[in-house]
């Protein structure tokens, strides 16, 4: 093009002659995805973490339940087992449900779980190695269900409490507690219990066995006979009343200790 002189004309092309009657025609599948039949709802963006484990319900963990940071509550949703846990939780609580059996796939690799609270349950059953493998665990709340027996746990306890239940002479396994030495609260009270489940951990602050049928101490059963400077200075907080078993029988078992378990003296 010389300057001076004007571009040539270039006709734009028509647009198309629509019909009156015609109807116009679109292509659906390409502008709007259709949803999978059969299959399972896309993921939301991030994985199946999001929201937590698929549940028996239909619905993720953390819409069954309220999920908030680490810590699972599941509280009164009439649930008959433990849900699918997120793999970070660090606390779970399902109290007030219809649980009968804890199995051990139900806290499998939950390696940061440090509190179990499972309260007002009918919990009659729990597998052997359902706790025992949960290297940081520290907290185990049992209390008002069906258990006649208590589980194996790890050495990290720091608070068991099994209150409310049926455990009996057999119930617990002998030296359950003895490498416990993170041990401070161990409470047992009403259940069927006959004796106490020695040896406990110097650690321990408070023993709860009120309400249960325990009927002889033994004067190692807190001191150590073998030596009598031994004091246990961290017990300062002992419950045996409402047992068949008469305190002031056994005035050497107690010298060890800060203050006098309570119970009854006559």
């Amino acid at each position: 093009i010389e300057i001076g002189t004007l571009p040539p004309i270039v006709p734009r092309p028509a647009a198309p002659q629509i019909r009156p009657n015609q109807p116009r025609v679109f292509d659906y599948d390409a502008e709007v995805p259709q949803k999978p039949v059969g299959g399972p709802s896309p993921e939301l963006p991030g994985g199946p973490g999001v929201l937590g484990p698929q549940t028996q319900e239909g619905l993720p963990t953390c819409l069954l339940c309220t999920c908030l940071i680490t810590t699972v509550y599941c509280d009164d949703l009439g649930l008959q087992s433990v849900p699918p846990i997120p793999k970070d939780t660090t606390h779970f609580y399902a109290r007030y449900n219809k649980i009968k059996k804890i199995h051990k796939s139900d806290f499998a690799n939950l390696n940061n779980l440090k509190k179990i609270d499972v309260t007002a349950n009918a919990i009659s059953e729990v597998d052997e190695d359902a706790f025992s493998g949960l290297p940081r665990l520290q907290e185990l709340v049992v209390r008002e269900n069906q258990l006649h027996k208590l589980p194996e746990l790890p050495s990290t306890m720091t608070l068991i409490d099994a209150s409310h239940n049926k455990l009996g002479g057999t119930g617990i396994k002998h030296e359950t507690f003895k490498d416990m030495s993170h041990l401070l609260y161990l409470h047992l009270a009403d259940n069927s219990i006959n004796h106490i489940p020695v040896p406990l951990p110097d650690s321990l602050r408070s023993l709860h066995l009120q309400n249960n049928n325990i009927q002889k101490l033994n004067e190692d059963t807190f001191c150590n006979t073998k030596d009598l400077n031994y004091v246990r200075r961290a017990l300062e907080d002992i419950r045996l009343d409402d047992n068949p078993i008469n305190l002031s029988d056994t005035p050497q078992a107690y010298l060890c200790l800060p203050r006098m378990p309570t119970g009854r003296l006559i």
